[in-house]
Parts: structure tokens; sequence; C-alpha cells
């Protein structure tokens, strides 16, 4: 059974039905993070109707001017419901605007504060910013680590992985001209690998261009299975396993 490990259900025109419609294609189980403190109450609300829904809690640096002490509060309260699962999707993203680094920083620093405080997995968004990135994770207390939409290089995925981080790839490596994804998906060991949609974006082909849903993962499963020349129920099984271990579900 496959899991998705990141999938913004909250933003579909109709989660519950995305929710069926995903465990009739084989997905046993969703994590669903935030992104943004607007987001916190709705997505425990649709853990809290579904079994095997997770949640993330946490403030996308494109929000970062929105995370205040109140903020931290909230999702340190929030945090002891068992739905949740990690902190997220945290993190920096310098492809629009670089303008606010220091702010963008001060959030990610924060909430990896909270993460340590509670013993908590992190989930990072990295866009055009590995190198700040990674120099704050490997400054913070946090050890469990998950790069969300993985976008670096084979290079930068063997640095992370070495350090113990584990990489998420979603449908953007079903895509034709995705040379650098399809290369970290053929080398990247099994053990460090897991599944993700994005969704609602990022849909993998022969969808893309199209609002995406968990019920896809399938697809970027088999394109890894044929990059990989694995089975397809290994990298099934082994992603889910390795899901699992690191959210410290069922």
């Amino acid at each position: 059974m496959l899991i998705d490990t990141h999938a913004h259900i909250n933003m579909l025109e109709n989660p519950d039905e995305a929710i069926i419609e995903a465990r009739n294609a084989g997905v046993e189980e969703i994590i669903i993070p935030s992104a943004g403190e607007e987001d916190f109450d709705i997505i425990l609300d649709l853990c809290q109707k579904h079994e095997k829904v997770y949640a993330l809690l946490g403030v996308h640096p494109e929000n970062c001017e929105k995370f205040s002490d109140e903020t931290a509060k909230k999702i340190i309260k929030s945090a002891q419901n068992e739905k949740v699962v990690g902190i997220g999707e945290i993190g920096l993203d310098y492809h629009f605007t670089k303008e606010n680094k220091d702010i963008q920083k001060r959030c990610f620093i924060s909430q990896l504060e909270i993460a340590a405080m509670l013993n908590l997995p992190v989930v990072i968004h990295d866009r055009d910013a590995h190198f700040d990135t990674l120099e704050i994770l490997k400054s913070s207390k946090v050890k469990n680590v998950l790069l969300h939409c993985f976008s670096g290089s084979v290079e930068f995925m063997r640095e992370c992985v070495s350090l113990g981080y584990k990489i998420a790839l979603g449908g953007v490596v079903t895509f034709k001209n995705a040379k650098i994804p399809k290369e970290v998906a053929k080398e990247v060991d099994l053990k460090d690998l897991m599944l993700e949609t994005d969704c609602p974006y990022l849909a993998p082909h022969p969808f893309r261009g199209m609002e995406n849903s968990p019920k896809y993962i399938g697809f970027t499963a088999k394109e890894i299975a044929q990059l990989k020349n694995m089975p397809y129920d290994s990298i099934v099984f082994n992603t889910s396993q390795n899901a699992k271990e690191f959210f410290h579900i069922d």
C-alpha cells in the first residue's frame, strides 16, 4: 500500500472525496502539510474525520512574515494532537524573492527549535536555497529531516543522505524533460526514499497540468521503479516502510 507523505488535500475542492479516491487507488496513508496558521484547524479536522490521515504543522517560507510568537505557541499546543506527526512544511524559498531572506531564516530556525523541543521530524521546503537550507539544518538539533519535492542534484542528494536526511520525490520525476530528478531517482538508495504528490500541484504524466491528487501517486512509483530497474511492489513497500518509520505511524 502506498503512502503519500505530502498532500495539500485541504486545498482541493472536495478533500473527503479525494481521500476516498486515494483509498481506491491503493493509498493507505496520507500526510497533510500546513502552509500557514490558517491551515491548522482545517487539517486537524480532516485528520480527525479520517483514519490514517495525519498532519504536519508549520509555516511555509512564503508566509514567513505572518509567523509570530502566537503562531509558535499554537504549533506547540496543537502538536499535542496524536494525529500530528511532524513540523512542516518549513524551510527557505528564494525562487521569487530573496529580499526577505533574514525573515525566512528566522522563521525557519524558530520552527526547527520547536521540532527539536517536541522531538518531531521536519519536512523541508527548499527551493533555490540549497546552501542556506543545509547550513541551517546542520546547525539545528533536529535529526529526522525529510526534503520534500527534492529539487537538488545527485551530488546534493548524496550530501543530504550522508547527514541522515531522507528524500521525497513526486510527480516531477515523471516529466519527460526532468533529467536531474530522474538521475536522483536512479541514484538515491531505496532506504532513503519516500513518495509524495504535493497535490494539488505537480501532477504526474499523463496528468501534467491538471489538478493533482493522492490517487495519482502510483504513477510516480511506477516511474521510479522503471528508472531503478526494480519491481513496482518493491518501491511501494520500501518507501511506505520508510514513511512509517520516519513519522512513527502504524
